[in-house]
């Protein structure tokens, strides 16, 4: 790659360190000038320059509004050359009640809503500062920060703001750097206050007392905070972590035994068109079979009505499904990733946070100390210079009148400084009055008694902070008494065990008949129907499968493939017309087929077995599936398919070859297994298992014949045998189809 240097000079360097060179320096300003906050004054450079901007245009709480186009249009040209709409979403963020716990900016038009609207074009909004923000910027112009100047040179803009007001934590941020990100919830003022206060008092406080102080976040959007308070320590004394945040809702009872459940308030950062749409999408796919509707009620307060299909349902379950589904719960991370005093990202623990805090409240009153005592030296300068006049009038009045170079000669005369004999010269006659004398020498005692309570504040830490303290004191009587900002909106309640009511249990329980064609087309019909009913197929298909069960049982579904598929009987197709492919429902592939089909018995056990005549028992509820994928339990390859599904009901095991042949053992023999390919049942020269069925050797062998009539076999002592022999021929009578029905 070839570069061109500053002066003039062409060079070729490798294009990987070129543009590693380049990444690097757009991560660095990622980092430093865009997505990370500064740990101070919780501010990003956007929002830092929007506060001074407004401050500029004299936007105060008690004056009037201004275009927020003309407040885009100053922090783009002056402080911030990025584009003026993401100028504008920051500013309408810092606006938005929703969004910012404690909002810097006061908004007069529509500045979006909680349902996720945007807000309207800057030039039909307006904006001026709240006293939050004012506290930010409070002693900004006396020398309390550093100042650098503005891209284009013309102005200067803050580093960082005084920060009379804790708004990393009381307000939080977010953002996505090169390589890191942060995530700081908001906080309550109050809980603050007392935080802040106890670390200075006791500098050494455990994280535990803190945690007591300040028991989790504050969301501007209330909900229930549902972490453990293990969790919440943790998090905050690691830096990282995350809060799991809950709607909040209450039940409001109806007539006759039913009753809505009413939502109130949402989670954080959740728009809450989106917690509808996701709640009535659960709904179409039947994830929550009793809940019948979700209406928006909302009009300043948030209020979604929720009405279930039917008053049996406990609201408390039926709330957990739609924490674990739905928006209604999330969780919000915490990751304290910050800038701190010298610019060095890092992740701090919620103590240090605090106490980078108070240390950038030390510096700005020793800043502010030491410009105050120079203001007050050059005043008692000229004070000074003031006391020698009316002392000498006579002679400073002869002095200006006759020498030809005043200045000079009254500083020879009078020993004055340059800005003493400047102060003399600067003043008007009208200052020559006794009384202004006296007011001269009360302000010159005033300044002095100032600048003595000053030296000794700048000489003695523990003043400082004591001065610290009261500020601190002040800004919880502000902003923690206020009716509005001050009270805790988010609550705090148990954290779930995680135990989760079936979602059957949810559902209404009545009869239902399972009808599974020759092709795989599946229905439910409501009510037990006698087989036989009549049942219309496809042309060319035929019934296979006749099951009844109840609403809220589940089907085993087991494949040529070995895998065990799971279905709900409450999710099926309706009666009505064919049906559904059971391939829609499931993850089956064209080339599979169903070798059983049956209801769901938890306490059953399956003999599953493969054509190259291997198998095993497996408990039934080991074979239950979460997904469409299924579960793969007899493991087959190649040519060899999955053969034989069957409940084992007996103490012998028959196993019946394309051979002919017929071997009987006791069902002992097998091993009881989750997942494998299974022992040899029966050895074959050719051919494979064709038929395997449980029996109690008492009862003797039962199989059905042509035309449907059953015959059942006692004498089966010549077919006795063990486990992988080939066995004899069948008795006379066996099907030649080798099935037993």
């Amino acid at each position: 790659m070839t570069e061109i240097l500053d002066d003039g000079e062409i060079r070729d360097t490798p294009l990987g360190e070129a543009l590693g060179e380049r990444y690097l320096s757009y991560a660095l300003s990622t980092i430093m000038s865009r997505s990370l906050p500064d740990v101070r004054d919780g501010m990003k450079p956007v929002h830092r320059r929007i506060l001074f901007a407004m401050r500029q245009l004299k936007l105060n709480p008690e004056t009037g509004f201004k275009k927020c186009a003309r407040i885009v249009g100053d922090v783009m040209g002056k402080f911030h050359p990025h584009g003026d709409q993401a100028i504008y979403d920051a500013l309408v963020r810092l606006a938005q009640e929703f969004a910012q716990r404690y909002p810097l900016v006061d908004g007069q038009g529509n500045f979006g809503n909680v349902d996720g609207d945007n807000a309207a074009a800057m030039r039909y909004t307006e904006a001026r500062m709240t006293a939050v923000a004012q506290a930010l910027l409070q002693g900004i112009d006396l020398d309390t920060v550093d100042f650098r100047g503005t891209y284009d040179g013309e102005d200067e803009e803050p580093m960082v703001l005084p920060a009379a007001f804790p708004n990393l934590l009381a307000n939080g941020a977010t953002g996505i750097a090169v390589g890191m990100a942060t995530s700081i919830p908001p906080h309550n003022i109050r809980e603050l206050c007392a935080a802040l206060l106890h670390l200075i008092k006791t500098p050494n406080v455990g994280m535990d007392k803190l945690v007591q102080l300040i028991p989790g976040p504050d969301f501007p959007t209330g909900g229930v905070i549902v972490e453990d308070r293990a969790s919440i320590m943790e998090a905050y004394r690691t830096g990282r972590g995350g809060f799991r945040l809950r709607a909040k809702w209450e039940v409001e009872q109806g007539k006759r035994g039913t009753y809505n459940i009413v939502v109130t308030e949402i989670p954080y950062q959740v728009p809450k068109g989106r917690v509808i749409e996701k709640i009535a999408d659960l709904m179409h796919q039947k994830k929550l079979p009793l809940l019948a509707d979700i209406r928006d009620e909302s009009a300043e307060d948030i209020r979604l009505v929720l009405e279930p299909k039917s008053g049996k349902v406990e609201a408390d379950m039926l709330m957990e499904h739609l924490f674990r589904l739905s928006d209604l719960e999330v969780r919000f991370g915490l990751n304290l990733n910050v800038l701190d005093a010298d610019q060095t990202p890092r992740v701090m623990s919620l103590r240090e946070a605090l106490q980078a805090f108070l240390d950038h409240r030390h510096v700005v009153l020793v800043r502010r100390s030491n410009h105050r005592l120079g203001q007050i030296e050059r005043r008692l300068e000229v004070l000074g210079a003031y006391l020698i006049c009316y002392l000498n009038l006579d002679e400073v009045i002869r002095i200006i009148r006759e020498e030809d170079h005043a200045k000079p000669a009254l500083i020879k005369a009078f020993d004055l400084t340059e800005n003493q004999a400047e102060a003399i010269l600067n003043m008007r006659l009208r200052a020559l009055r006794r009384l202004e004398e006296i007011e001269i020498r009360a302000e010159d005692k005033a300044l002095k008694t100032e600048r003595k309570e000053l030296n000794t504040l700048l000489a003695s830490e523990p003043k400082r902070w004591a001065a610290i303290t009261e500020e601190i004191r002040e800004m919880r009587k502000t902003f923690g008494d206020d009716p509005v900002l001050g009270p805790r909106r988010s609550q705090f309640a148990d954290a779930p065990t995680g135990e989760l009511t079936p979602i059957d249990a949810m559902v209404e329980k009545e009869p239902v008949t399972i009808v599974c064609s020759d092709k795989g087309w599946l229905r439910a019909l409501r009510g037990h129907v006698e087989e036989g009913h009549d049942v219309k197929y496809k042309d060319g298909d035929k019934g296979r499968y006749w099951l009844h069960a109840q609403s809220t049982d589940k089907l085993v579904l087991f494949a040529t493939n070995g895998r065990f598929y799971t279905l709900a009987c409450d999710k099926l197709p309706g009666g009505r017309g064919n049906g559904e492919p059971v391939r829609l429902l499931l993850d089956l592939a064209n080339d599979q087929e169903i070798v059983d089909l049956m209801v769901h018995d938890p306490e059953r056990k399956l003999l599953v077995a493969a054509t190259d005549g291997r198998g095993f028992v497996v408990e039934e509820k080991a074979t239950v599936a979460q997904t469409r994928s299924g579960r793969q339990v007899l493991n087959v390859s190649g040519d060899v398919e999955a053969a034989v599904c069957a409940p084992v009901q007996g103490d012998h095991l028959a196993v019946v070859g394309d051979n002919h042949k017929l071997i009987i053992f006791p069902i002992e023999e097998l091993p009881e297994m989750t997942r494998g390919r299974g022992v040899v049942l029966q050895k074959y020269r050719d051919g494979g298992l064709a038929d395997a069925k449980t029996m109690n050797l008492a009862d003797g062998l039962t199989w059905k014949q042509a035309g449907g009539r059953t015959r059942t076999e006692t004498d089966l002592e010549m077919w006795l045998g063990k486990r992988s022999q080939a066995g004899r021929l069948a008795p006379k009578g066996f099907p030649k189809n080798n099935r037993f029905s």
